[in-house]
């Protein structure tokens, strides 16, 4: 029942991939885990209109659109997404910082 969704993860692993070629996609039963040398994300369809992006970022102070998480959690935050025109540039950026903190 989450098929609507799926247009969101492609957009998603789409950007990411063209980041570097070290990205490792692990599917998981629940979510899919984005990892370079360590994880860095979680896609995660959580409802049938709420996709979840769990990030790693320690010592990142939480925003508007970034928001902590439950403490002992395997991601530091989570970004909610909706729908593909909720993937901005600012939830890009979280992401990337991740993906940067992950060598």
């Amino acid at each position: 029942g989450k098929e609507s969704l799926k247009p969101v993860y492609d957009q998603l692993v789409n950007e990411i991939k063209t980041w570097s070629k070290d990205l490792e996609i692990a599917p998981k039963k629940a979510y899919v885990s984005l990892r370079r040398n360590k994880q860095f994300a979680t896609l995660t369809p959580a409802t049938k209109t709420r996709f979840e992006i769990g990030l790693i970022l320690k010592g990142e102070e939480a925003t508007d659109i970034l928001e902590a998480e439950k403490p002992n959690a395997m991601c530091t935050h989570k970004i909610k997404i909706s729908k593909q025109e909720d993937i901005n540039n600012e939830v890009l950026n979280w992401i990337k910082k991740a993906f940067d903190k992950a060598l």
